[in-house]
C-alpha cells in the first residue's frame, strides 16, 4: 500500500456529525483539506451489506470515491457486547430503532434474558482510504471496556453513556472530548491514518526538492 492520497484533498465520508468532529479534530492540522459530504451535492447512503466492520469501510469508501470523483476515508464502527455474541456489532447504528434510548432499552432487555445486567464489551473503528479505483490503506482501532446500564453522561455521542472504560471509572460520555479521544477506537484508528498520512506527504515533498 504504497499509494498516497492526495496532497490537497481527502473526503472524509461521514454524515455523523459527532464522528465527522472527532476526525476532523485527529487529521486537521495536516497540509491538505479536508472535505465533508456537505460539500458535495446530496448523496443517497450506501447499502452497509457487509459482514464486518473492515468490510463496510471499504464498501463506503469505494462507494462516496466513486461518487464524488475525491480521494475518500470511510470508517465503520460499532459496540460489540461479548455477553450478546457481538451484538449489535456492524448493525449498531440500525439496531433497534432510531434513539438510542430504544437502542439501551432493548440491550438492557436482551441481557436480562440472559440472566445478567452487565457484560464485557469492546467499541470497533475500522478505516479504509479508496484512492485511484483501489483501497490503499485500512487499519482497525478497538477499545476495550464494560457495559453501564442505566446509561450515564451526556458527553459524546452513539452509545458512549452505556460504555464504561474502567481505566477512568467512568462512561465515556463522562469524559472530556480529549480524554475520549486519548482511548477511543475512532481515535486510535484515526490517529495511525494521520501518522501514515504524514509519512507519505513527507516522501511525497522529498520527491519534489
Amino acid at each position: 500500500m504504497v499509494a498516497v492520497p492526495s496532497p490537497t484533498r481527502l473526503l472524509l465520508a461521514t454524515t455523523n456529525a459527532g464522528k465527522l468532529r472527532e476526525i476532523r479534530d485527529i487529521l486537521g492540522n495536516l497540509p491538505m483539506a479536508l472535505v465533508a459530504l456537505d460539500d458535495h451535492p446530496p448523496i443517497a447512503e450506501p447499502l452497509e451489506t457487509g459482514a464486518t466492520f473492515a468490510e463496510n469501510a471499504q464498501l463506503k469508501a469505494r462507494y462516496y470515491a466513486e461518487m464524488t470523483g475525491e480521494p475518500t476515508v470511510a470508517e465503520d464502527s460499532g459496540l460489540e457486547i461479548e455477553a450478546l455474541d457481538g451484538e449489535p456489532g456492524v448493525r449498531s447504528a440500525r439496531f433497534n430503532g432510531e434513539s438510542y434510548q430504544q437502542k439501551f432499552q432493548t440491550i438492557a432487555r436482551m441481557l436480562d434474558e440472559r440472566g445478567t445486567s452487565t457484560s464485557r464489551a469492546r467499541f470497533v473503528c475500522a478505516v479504509a482510504v479508496w484512492l485511484d479505483d483501489c483501497i490503499v490503506w485500512e487499519t482497525t482501532g478497538v477499545v476495550e471496556g464494560r457495559l453501564q446500564l442505566p446509561p450515564q453522561g451526556s458527553e459524546g455521542f452513539g452509545y458512549d453513556p452505556i460504555f464504561l472504560y474502567p481505566p477512568y471509572g467512568r462512561t465515556l460520555a463522562e469524559v472530556s472530548t480529549a480524554e475520549k479521544a486519548a482511548i477511543s477506537h475512532r481515535g486510535k484508528a484515526f490517529r495511525a491514518l494521520r501518522t501514515h498520512l504524514q509519512s507519505q506527504l513527507s516522501q511525497h515533498h522529498s520527491a519534489s526538492l
